[in-house]
């Protein structure tokens, strides 16, 4: 940006750093602002300068030009910060101009949800309750949401994105359109319109500039009307390289040694939402090689890799974990992906499949690496095929990064630093603030915190004799594996994190 502004002469602007008078925001129209990525940032006289990514995008500078009646003076900013900028101060004005269309078009025509699937697709794509449902959507996007929460209430219905794994609330749908709403929402993803008794389940594709969202949601009767819940995944923003799963090297020196046991057992472990599909998607893209039949049984399948036999779990037809694992062992497989490890039936299969010579990829619900044996065993599985099979066990959460922009160091007090086990001298921690980079909530993105197991022959004689957790856990702690507990605080004191946000952690084991 130096070199640009030095070579152009066109001054450079963190959008992070100012604050745009709300008479200036309206000077442009938000079709424009979203079409061509510009920001206003201020007036002088008959001037009116614009965060631009490309200040010599002469095509925008004469649409500004024309609809503003201003001589526009390019400024250069980041494209991310021009995009944050927006979607912080425009995100919600397409939504509500679709709310006040919905409203008098209702008033004029009566339309309701029994109705709206008569209309033809031109008019449904012209609809303002399309409108809404979309913009819904792209907001989400742009907010990097995983999830959208439409809960209808007494009075209104409520929209709440969940960000960094915290819900945010977002904006208020009148009550009258709740039902609009849902019948949208269901025809974009072909579930009935018509059944409101029972849940449904569907998914789609919904293409956003140069991406390709895919949506998969969740409709629930409840006493105020439908609930919809929409998992948001970014196809092109899916597989991530190890490097950047958040591994120290320690870790990322055990994760490659895992990868390389030809047969055997390994599971990923962790809470709902701890990223364990990305990790095992990964792992999957690191042993994808032409040379090994890999096959997969998920559900649903979040994404697709070539090379990989994906097969989508289908209980309704009798496809499950199970009965596909029992397929897949006629199918000549070299490695096998479990989406998750449910019951005692597919567990067994799952070892059995480990010990006859197969590489066998899961997931599993426990709160630390150690614990997992146990679930294990009372799921029926004998010590000693646990022993036989297992190789290694990498068990994850997700923590909130402090936002870089506003977050403040602070001596902690004498409770905080005994609390980590830490010995007494001088620590600096950091603490979240809130700013307009980061929606007010202090952070921004999240990290992994890693503990990972990995299953020497002196375990494996442990484990055949069923020897308790905490003997497992304190050999494996002096063979050098680093705990969550561990991994939380050296996030604590690097200024990554704060004492609150690894509290769940460090409490929970």
């Amino acid at each position: 940006m130096e070199v640009l502004e030095f070579q152009l002469g066109i001054p450079f602007i963190d959008l992070n750093e100012i604050e745009i008078p709300p008479d200036v925001q309206r000077l442009i129209p938000f079709q424009l602002i979203y079409r061509h990525n510009v920001v206003p940032v201020k007036v002088e006289r008959t001037l009116l300068y614009v965060a631009m990514e490309d200040p010599l995008n002469f095509i925008a500078i004469e649409d500004l030009r024309m609809a503003t009646n201003y001589e526009i003076v390019p400024v250069i900013s980041f494209s991310d910060a021009i995009k944050r900028t927006i979607n912080r101060l425009y995100g919600s004005q397409t939504a509500d101009k679709a709310i006040q269309e919905f409203q008098q078009e209702k008033e004029k025509s009566s339309i309701s949800s029994q109705n709206l699937q008569n209309i033809s697709s031109l008019e449904v794509d012209s609809a303002p309750i399309v409108r809404l449902v979309n913009s819904t959507i792209e907001q989400a996007a742009l907010s990097g949401a995983s999830d959208i929460h439409i809960e209808p209430l007494e009075n209104e219905v409520r929209v709440r994105f969940r960000v960094d794994g915290r819900l945010q609330l977002t904006q208020t749908i009148p009550k009258e359109a709740q039902s609009a709403v849902v019948t949208r929402v269901k025809i974009l993803c072909g579930l009935d319109i018509a059944e409101k008794r029972i849940p449904q389940d569907g998914r789609c594709d919904y293409r956003f500039k140069d991406k390709i969202l895919n949506l998969r949601i969740s409709v629930l009767p409840t006493v105020h009307g439908e609930k919809i819940v929409m998992r948001i995944l970014d196809k092109t923003n899916f597989l991530i390289p190890k490097e950047k799963l958040g591994f120290t090297q320690e870790n990322l020196a055990k994760f490659d040694e895992l990868l390389k046991n030809p047969h055997g057992i390994i599971l990923v472990t962790g809470p709902t939402g701890s990223g364990k599909s990305t990790t095992l998607y990964t792992m999957l893209s690191e042993l994808n090689k032409v040379t090994d039949n890999i096959m997969t049984v998920e559900d649903p399948v979040e994404y697709m890799i070539d090379g990989l036999n994906q097969v989508q779990v289908n209980a309704k037809a009798g496809l499950t974990f199970a009965g596909a694992l029992r397929a897949f062992l006629r199918q000549d497989p070299d490695i096998i992906m479990l989406g998750e490890i449910r019951d005692s039936e597919t567990v067994e299969v799952a070892i059995r499949a480990a010990i006859t010579g197969h590489l066998v990829l899961s997931t599993l619900h426990t709160n630390d690496a150690v614990s997992s044996i146990s679930r294990l065993i009372d799921m029926g599985v004998p010590p000693y095929m646990i022993a036989v099979s297992l190789m290694g066990i990498i068990s994850q959460r997700l923590v909130r990064r402090l936002c870089t922009h506003c977050a403040e160091s602070y001596i902690p007090p004498e409770h905080e630093v005994r609390f980590l086990g830490l010995p007494p001298g001088d620590y600096y921690f950091r603490k979240p603030v809130g700013c307009a980079l980061c929606n007010d909530t202090g952070y921004k993105g999240r990290i992994a915190v890693h503990e990972i197991l990995i299953v020497t022959k002196d375990m494996r004689d442990m484990i055949a004799a069923n020897m308790s957790n905490n003997a497992l856990q304190e050999y494996a702690i002096n063979n050098g594996m680093t705990t969550l507990k561990q991994e939380s605080i050296r996030l604590i004191l690097d200024g990554i994190t704060s004492f609150n946000e690894v509290m769940d952690i460090t409490f929970s084991i």
